[in-house]
């Protein structure tokens, strides 16, 4: 559409007037570029429209666009300056201040006792810095606590992203199912089909009645309804892969079909102990959970610090200048110049101060009492999450062992039913079963090739879950398409 649009303007840029030679040569230049600029823009579209979605590239996409990741990565920003600034207690601070004064006064003469109404001005310039030498170890714990909340936050945000990725994996797989399931509902009114034309040549030469051509005709609309409910499942799946992904509802999402054939059945014996105690050590939820721990603990040295004094150094440097002097034993003069003044009325300062808590109304008693008990919740806290994680990989252990079971029946039964389906497919051909015999036989087929699909991606996503305990990827690997 951009070309055909871009064609016509080429034509009528190119026609000419009354305009010269170097006029024509900058038109055919800047259609050369525009030509060139759209040439890219119309490429870059077409590959955006063709792109083929792997499982990596949706997790990928996923986790730079989703807004909790987001969030996350801003609360850990926080953090980090948090910790800049308790590092910076360390050193001592320093601030200076300058104020410029007007003031108006009746001054009187000594010597001759006359009173002038004169105005003065004047200017203070003054530095102070100030340095913390000892607080009961406060500046050493809140940096400790602080590099231990920057480095729980960041375990946290891993929380979210492991989230969002087996999330993501999961409307992928949903996706992939409803694919097939529309597939095979499409080859059964394929099948239907040719059924219904071979019952319709039958009935007219009265080898069968009409009530078995009606029952296969029923047999594929219902197919048809089959496959419209399917349709609509697959695309509220695609629009909550996408949505997941906070990408853009479009009807040009496609998705990769990796070969999963090397993911079924691999008849795994999990042993949960084993995978709990790799999970204990990479899950971050268990990071974030011992930290928090730690943090809560050096909150309670924090809290105890409060009963030791507070000692620091303090130091400082002022002048001013005032615009008139009074001199009462001579008359009036105005002042000295204004570098002379602020040399002169240089006055440095050096001093140490100490703060010493004596009665404080049980405020540090209670603050150290109620970080205990913050403690004591985040150790409960770690247990928990332990716990929970523990539970969590039991029951996946087990949900991969009932699924392969699953599979392994659904695959006999399936292969079973087929073999019937196909007897009954050849004995309706030649004319010895009945319509009602035979649909019967299909719709026991279609329903169990249907639990079978099921029990396969089932099985596909129990792996992935045990894999995601283990620390192995989300991927399916290179697989063939």
């Amino acid at each position: 559409m951009y070309l055909k649009s871009f064609s016509g303007f080429k034509r009528i840029s190119l026609r000419k007037t009354n305009g010269s030679k170097k006029q024509e040569m900058k038109i055919k230049l800047s259609t050369l570029l525009i030509s060139f600029l759209l040439s890219i823009s119309a490429g870059t579209f077409l590959n955006a429209q063709n792109k083929i979605w792997t499982v990596d590239d949706c997790i990928q996409y996923a986790l730079e666009k989703n807004i909790q990741v987001q969030k996350a990565l801003v609360s850990n920003s926080i953090y980090e300056e948090n910790l800049n600034l308790a590092k910076s207690a360390w050193y001592p601070s320093l601030s200076g201040s300058a104020r410029q004064n007007y003031n108006w006064n009746n001054i009187t003469n000594s010597t001759t006792g006359s009173t002038v109404f004169k105005g003065t001005n004047g200017v203070n310039i003054s530095a102070s810095s100030g340095m913390t030498i000892y607080n009961g170890s406060k500046i050493r714990n809140n940096v400790k606590q602080s590099e231990t909340n920057y480095e729980a936050d960041k375990y946290n945000t891993e929380v979210i992203k492991e989230t969002v990725s087996l999330n993501v994996l999961n409307a992928y797989l949903q996706v992939l199912y409803a694919e097939e399931l529309v597939k095979n509902s499409q080859d059964q009114i394929s099948s239907l089909e040719e059924q219904l034309n071979l019952a319709s040549e039958r009935l007219k030469l009265g080898a069968i009645a009409n009530s078995d051509y009606l029952q296969v005709k029923s047999q594929l609309a219902t197919e048809k309804q089959t496959l419209a409910t399917s349709q609509s499942q697959l695309a509220i799946n695609r629009i909550t892969l996408m949505q997941i992904m906070e990408f853009t509802i479009t009807n040009d999402f496609q998705i990769e079909h990796p070969n999963l054939d090397s993911l079924i059945n691999q008849k795994r014996t999990p042993d949960p102990v084993e995978i709990y105690q790799t999970a204990l050590g990479i899950k971050p939820e268990v990071k974030n959970a011992e930290l928090a721990k730690k943090s809560s603990q050096i909150g309670i040295d924090l809290a105890r610090a409060s009963h030791y004094p507070n000692i620091s150094l303090n130091s400082g440097v002022s002048t001013s200048y005032s615009g008139y002097q009074t001199s009462y034993q001579t008359s009036y003069q105005p002042g000295s110049s204004f570098a002379s003044q602020l040399s002169r009325n240089i006055s440095p300062a050096i001093g140490l101060s100490a703060s010493i808590p004596i009665y404080l109304n049980r405020q540090v008693r209670t603050g150290v009492a109620i970080a205990t008990l913050n403690a004591n919740n985040a150790e409960l806290n770690e247990f928990n999450t332990k716990d929970v994680l523990r539970k969590a990989i039991e029951q996946s252990c087990q949900d991969v062992i009932s699924s392969q079971i699953e599979y392994e029946a659904g695959a006999e039964a399936y292969q079973a039913v087929k073999e019937s389906y196909d007897v009954a497919s050849e004995k309706y051909n030649q004319g010895i079963m009945s319509s009602v015999d035979f649909l019967i036989q299909k719709t026991t087929f279609i329903s169990t090739e249907s639990i079978f699909l099921q029990s396969k991606y089932k099985l596909i996503f129990s792996y992935k879950v045990l894999d995601f305990y283990s620390g192995l990827p989300l991927s399916f690997g290179k697989n063939n398409k």
